[in-house]
């Protein structure tokens, strides 16, 4: 049998024969001013020691506060309303904070005039108007130049003696090819403007398939676009590159450092603003006359112009949007339209039944390519808001024209259904922008025809919401392993009289199921 000795432990050994003693012991030979500069070095060391276990102890802190905090997921595809109801949020429990980002939302209207200007002249381009006379196509050229203003925005330039036949004939007087290219010609500023305002508005990110040309922001555009404290984005330590938008009083030196940076980025900002603004102010006749043209109302009426809601809202308010010293109205941010990349997150404190609760609101990007991004966050969610937008029957994805939006909806609502992470989050169902199905349907668009399962029921409101309502709580019913309660609300996320008491309905429910999770009551 072999045996061996038991080897001697540090403790035995003695201050001098411990290895690390040894180590750390100061040379026999260290002279006054080395011993000085060791303690210091030591002292000093010792202070980040102690600073970096404070930090740890604040994020322990942090943590066992924050699982007393509501997280809240709003899901559904892209334009389904997910932002708008973020405003609606932020609007009733941070209304000093919507009402900053008010002349950052500039930016976004502005770009969402000049983007749908420049689809109508693409249809008109492509589809015309068979009825109007050609005879008359007009063989004079137009001379845009290269010449820039200061904020980069060419400016066109149009020959003199087109510009005298223009002021002597009205765009009613000519034909319509002829009338396609003097629309073109007086909007051209307006056209060339919407590519800076989309790399203002996404920092020079270009993301594949958006579709429709549209442009994805990251959180904190707004602090780009003006260096406001509530858009400016903070990544969190101990979330794994989460972004968020805080709802509270920034601190005077963060305030500080906004201000730092809305002075360095004023005088950029302002210069393409206002560039715009005048363009518009200068174009607006011409607008209104191009979105009344009567080519442009029969491609609408025969579908093959399509523009979204907010589209046509700063379309039909174009006077007052392109006035000098505009201000974006809540109900024009409302309206307002960017699509989100990644997850936005933002924080709200609410005070519910007396007890204040820190809410984590988190907006995230729809499309089929961002929808990967929300999986992180499933883990530690209490509820959850699906916005389906019953509006979509007639409307295909961009990512995919042969999906139907009714249908995504419902696929992308039974993965949510089914998903074991958010099996105990409470689950609420948007059913979104019933004012615009409402138009829809009162202009005679069929949901059978694009909806062959409808059949012959009546083409009325409330026949097709509750053919909706129906199919989604079959996916639920069908997907409920855990016997969870369905929540359904008809909304219209841009009516804010309603959205409120909805709102505040939801988060009594959502704040009632968070309190009997925890065992509280």
């Amino acid at each position: 049998m072999i045996t061996t000795s038991r080897p001697p432990s540090v403790n035995s050994l003695g201050a001098e024969g411990d290895p690390f003693s040894a180590l750390l012991r100061p040379p026999a030979s260290e002279t006054e001013h080395e011993r000085v500069d060791r303690l210091r070095r030591e002292a000093d060391a010792k202070r980040i020691s102690d600073s970096i276990d404070e930090e740890i102890k604040a994020d322990r802190e942090r943590m066992r506060k924050s699982r007393q905090d509501i997280r809240l997921l709003l899901l559904g595809q892209a334009e389904s309303g997910k932002s708008t109801l973020q405003k609606q949020f932020q609007l009733l429990y941070n209304p000093a904070g919507l009402d900053d980002e008010r002349l950052s939302w500039r930016t976004v209207i502005y770009f969402n005039i000049a983007r749908p200007i420049s689809r109508i002249l693409e249809a008109l381009d492509a589809f015309g108007d068979s009825d109007d006379d050609d005879d008359f196509a007009s063989d004079a050229t137009y001379s845009i130049s290269d010449v820039r203003a200061p904020s980069g925005i060419p400016v066109p330039s149009i020959s003199p003696t087109l510009a005298a036949d223009e002021k002597s004939l009205s765009p009613s007087q000519l034909s319509l090819e002829r009338q396609i290219s003097v629309f073109r010609a007086r909007l051209a500023p307006l056209l060339s403007a919407e590519t800076s305002l989309a790399d203002r508005l996404s920092g020079g990110v270009d993301v594949s398939g958006s579709g429709k040309g549209s442009v994805y922001v990251r959180s904190g555009w707004q602090s780009r676009t003006l260096g406001l404290s509530f858009g400016k984005a903070r990544e969190r330590t101990s979330s794994g590159g989460r972004f968020s938008f805080s709802g509270r009083n920034s601190t005077d030196n963060q305030k500080s450092d906004v201000e730092l940076q809305a002075r360095r980025g004023e005088s950029a900002e302002d210069k393409l603003v206002l560039e715009v603004a005048s363009i518009l102010s200068t174009c607006q006749k011409d607008i209104r006359e191009l979105w009344e043209y009567p080519a442009v109302k029969k491609l609408r009426d025969r579908r093959r112009l399509k523009l979204e809601e907010w589209a046509e809202y700063f379309l039909n308010n174009i006077e007052r949007v392109s006035a000098p010293g505009y201000l974006p109205t809540i109900e024009d941010i409302l309206h307002a339209r960017i699509q989100t990349m990644g997850v936005a997150e933002h924080i709200f404190d609410m005070a519910v039944h007396g007890r204040n609760v820190r809410w984590h609101l988190f907006d995230v990007g729809g499309a089929r390519g961002q929808r990967h991004s929300w999986i992180p966050y499933f883990d530690d969610a209490n509820a959850i808001i699906f916005l389906a937008p019953v509006s979509a029957f007639d409307q295909y994805l961009d990512e995919d024209p042969r999906t139907n939006r009714i249908d995504d909806s419902l696929q992308l609502f039974k993965q949510i259904c089914s998903n074991g992470l958010l099996k105990r989050a409470h689950l609420v169902l948007f059913l979104n922008k019933t004012d615009v199905l409402k138009a829809k349907l009162a202009s005679g668009t069929k949901v059978n025809k694009y909806i062959t399962s409808y059949g012959d029921r009546a083409n009325e409101y409330d026949a097709v919401v509750a053919y909706f309502k129906a199919h989604f709580t079959q996916v639920h019913r069908r997907n409920n392993e855990s016997n969870r309660v369905l929540f359904t609300h008809l909304t219209s996320a841009v009516n804010t009289r309603a959205m409120q008491s909805i709102i505040t309905d939801v988060r009594d429910s959502i704040f009632r199921g968070y309190l009997k999770s925890a065992a509280l009551v």
